[in-house]
């Protein structure tokens, strides 16, 4: 990329700074959660239910009968509780994505690199970058050593790409391996990461199979609405034989109920919640549907260092091998190697925080060649001028088994520590052959073991916990490691994970070809727990494995090389101190870094899953009755029997107040796929059955549209009975099962009937009539028939669901 000015290596100065921010050349983007404001409150009030209620709002006031309209107070309510909830969602996935996004290094007036805020960066900044870090606007290299990329993210490639000084690099893409100064040469909406942002941090309300079954539900309901609609209107103003205003307040009052007005209210109110929920636990949800993604998971696989263990390494001690090697000389290779990187990672961290520093006064050797440490290779090398070469990694991927030390290797590695190999070479570093792939063969002579080099990590203390609620809720949890497999194993044992006894080595699962596992490969995966020496490509392939075997898998971890699997999985979960470029292709991020909050996580997923088909159900029912009821009115060409304040009423407590506590509460069951047709097994019968009765008893105790005022109020006040007691019980067998604060809700529904039919004041202003006992026992009787069918139904679905899930 040809650039018109080239930074100094000292940066820019602050005026120039100043200058391009007065000129609008900053890199400010789009808003993390997505919708503004103003989308978000037309998004809520400008909807298509809400059209339809203030059409049908309309015509009740024009026949002047306000009470009818009691059900335009739903717009309000709509409106207002979806625009609340969204915006407190909004307000905490923005301070939530402030925390966590990346903050990148720029280089200014010639000081060290200072983090900024990505969006205080400006056009032609210098920008540091190294391993795990996420480069967040386009730019051209100025100076690097050894630089390899990774723009699978752009290319749809997972081999990493090296860069050299003058290369482009572009934003949305992220380190690899080595480090980097680059200029910025595009920001803001020009630079990739505009739309990365954009995408990866959006808060949705779509691509979930929740959503995508509420959608499918509302299709099939206006198929059915538009004919069945135009079929009550016809009937009501034209074949009723009901005066003008009392047809239009019956047409009303048969196509209000039909509408599911607070089946999508209350999906986004549950989803919403979950948000704010989950970032009181500092945990980012960078998409909503991953709010039901993990209450999915059957399978969990957790990266060892940073998810199991903390991210921080102690150095426990240094074991000559060669003695002809003193411990000065070991150390001071050992500095050098971890200075390969400018930022270090943590084992590095560990042995420069752990080894003495070395005198000043002696010079320092010329490094002439260097292999900064990458997840593939498992190792980083340098080597001096007079060609000597020294190697750090993984022991068994440097040396054979009957090398020296490597039988103490193997024992320090069954305890638990993490081991290194120090190994010097006559071979120059860039010919070393050796990589995850590829191991020594006995007495090869290219590596010399030199000594030891002894880590100790922390198993996190609220991780064995975690482990074994994950086991009881029946997810199986799978680590998958870069370190030594028996290693692994160690960690394993101790968190008391099954199969820790026998870990696998990843290099020994079978070849992948061209990135689609094979049977073997994914029975290996399927079958096994623990694996170590795992690669980027491998932990890619094994989610794919497990994902073709009809698991729900979510990927947990920290690194770079955790990316690949992240995105592959069906929900990534990074560590909120892990590279960048995890926390970007992540669903949920960990920002306290704790692995103890996914248990949360879980329990949030489910509440809004079991939830939204309780909801569901209740919405669905009324939907189905009222079609049903209309339906068989239209077709007999006879006056409706309620009028709107009749069905906003039974609304009240068998739909609406219910549904919106149901929606909030806690819920621990596990979340199953096919949501649409579980609601529809209840909701058709039920619904159908409720309509039925109501219809068949409107029939008998109609007196006929030239009956007295008295008498029709009467048989519609019975009829409405039926249809309260029947639709009533469809409330009590979806609350099941029960504890104190269900049976609390139902008693305070049932009682709130019971006071608007006895209470006379109450009763007159919501147009009842006074029923005659006769009328109001045969009334009962059928509802309790109703009632008893839906009991039925229900337990008619509950041993047909168990069968089928014990199948599955």
């Amino acid at each position: 990329m040809i650039v018109s000015w080239e930074t100094p290596e000292t940066g820019l100065t602050r005026s120039q700074v100043e200058q391009r921010c007065k000129e609008g050349k900053v890199n400010h983007l789009p808003p993390t959660s997505g919708r503004s404001v103003w989308d978000i409150v037309r998004a809520n009030v400008f909807t298509r239910i809400n059209a339809i209620l203030a059409v049908l709002f309309a015509i009740v006031l024009y026949t002047g009968s306000i009470v009818n309209g009691a059900f335009g107070l739903l717009i309000i309510a709509n409106s207002a509780v979806g625009v609340i909830q969204e915006l407190r969602a909004k307000r905490t996935l923005d301070k939530l994505s402030i925390v966590g996004r990346a903050k990148p290094s720029v280089i200014r007036d010639g000081a060290e690199a200072q983090e900024i805020d990505r969006e205080a960066i400006v056009l032609d900044d210098l920008v540091e970058i190294g391993p795990g870090d996420q480069i967040v606007v386009d730019g051209v290299v100025r100076s690097g050593r050894d630089l390899s990329v990774d723009e699978s993210s752009l290319t749809g490639e997972s081999d990493p790409v090296y860069k050299r000084a003058g290369d482009t690099v572009y934003s949305g893409s992220s380190v690899i391996a080595g480090s980097a100064t680059y200029q910025a040469t595009k920001v803001g909406a020009e630079a990739y990461a505009a739309k990365l942002a954009a995408e990866a941090s959006k808060f949705t309300l779509t691509d979930s199979e929740l959503f995508r079954g509420i959608n499918t539900i509302l299709r099939y309901i206006t198929w059915i609405l538009i004919p069945v609609g135009a079929l009550v209107i016809y009937t009501q103003l034209f074949r009723s034989g009901s005066a003008f205003k009392e047809a239009l307040l019956a047409m009303v009052a048969s196509l209000v109920p039909m509408v599911p007005e607070g089946l999508v209210l209350m999906t986004t109110i549950a989803f919403a919640l979950g948000v704010i929920r989950l970032g009181r636990h500092k945990v980012l949800v960078n998409e909503l549907p991953a709010i039901e993604g993990l209450a999915r998971v059957d399978v969990v696989c957790a990266d060892k260092t940073g998810t199991l263990t903390s991210n921080t390494m102690r150095l426990d001690s240094i074991e000559l091998i060669d003695s002809s090697r003193s411990r000065s000389d070991i150390d001071s290779v050992l500095l050098d190697l971890c200075r390969l990187d400018e930022r270090p990672n943590s084992t590095a961290r560990a042995l420069i925080d752990g080894l003495e520093q070395p005198d000043s006064s002696v010079g320092k050797r010329e490094i002439v060649q260097s292999q900064p440490f990458t997840s593939s290779l498992k190792w980083s090398g340098l080597t001096y001028s007079g060609s000597e070469t020294w190697v750090l990694g993984a022991p068994d991927v440097l040396a054979d088994g009957s090398s020296g030390g490597m039988e103490r290797a193997g024992e320090l590695m069954e305890s638990g520590m993490r081991v290194l190999l120090l190994a010097s070479s006559a071979v120059p570093v860039g010919e070393i052959p050796y990589g995850a792939g590829q191991s020594p063969e006995p007495g090869d002579g290219v590596l010399e073991p030199a000594a030891l080099v002894v880590l100790g990590q922390t198993v996190r203390s609220d991780a064995a916990e975690t482990i074994r609620y994950f086991g009881d809720e029946g997810v199986e949890v799978k680590v998958i490691s870069g370190d030594n497999a028996q290693a692994v194993g160690a960690v394993a044992r101790e968190l008391g994970i099954e199969g820790a006894n026998q870990p696998l080595d990843a290099r020994r699962l079978p070849e992948c070809a061209d990135g689609k596992p094979s049977q073997q490969f994914a029975d290996e995966v399927e079958n096994r727990r623990i694996f170590g020496r795992v690669t980027a490509e491998h932990k890619r392939n094994m989610v794919r494995a497990l994902r073709g075997r009809g698991h729900h898998v979510a990927m947990t971890g920290d690194g770079v090389n955790d990316v690949l699997a992240l995105k592959e999985s069906n929900l990534g979960v990074a560590m909120g101190d892990g590279a960048p470029a995890t926390r970007s292709v992540a669903q949920l991020v960990l920002l306290d870094n704790k692995f103890a909050v996914m248990p949360t996580i879980v329990a949030e997923g489910r509440r809004v899953i079991g939830n939204i088909e309780r909801v569901a159900n209740l919405f669905l029912t009324k939907t189905i009755y009222s079609v049903v009821l209309a339906l068989a009115v239209g077709l007999i060409g006879m006056e409706y029997p309620f009028e709107p304040i009749h069905v906003t009423v039974t609304g009240w407590f068998t739909i609406g107040i219910p549904a919106f506590v149901l929606s909030l509460a806690p819920n621990l069951e596990r979340a199953r796929e096919g949501f649409v047709s579980r609601v529809l097994k209840l909701a058709i019968p039920a619904g159908v059955t409720v309509g039925v009765l109501t219809f068949l008893f409107w029939l008998w105790a109609y007196p006929g549209v030239s009956a007295s005022a008295d008498a029709r109020g009467e048989a519609s006040t019975a009829t409405l009975v039926v249809l309260i007691v029947s639709a009533f019980w469809v409330l009590v067998v979806v609350a099941r099962p029960y504890a104190w604060w269900k049976l609390v809700l139902l008693a305070v529904s049932a009682g709130a009937y019971v006071f608007i039919f006895t209470v006379p004041v109450v009763s007159a202003v919501l147009h009842l009539h006074q029923v005659g006992p006769a009328l109001l026992a045969s009334a009962l009787a059928v509802g309790a028939l109703g009632a008893a069918i839906v009991e039925g139904l229900w337990w008619i679905r509950r041993a047909t669901s168990e069968r089928g899930h014990s199948k599955g």
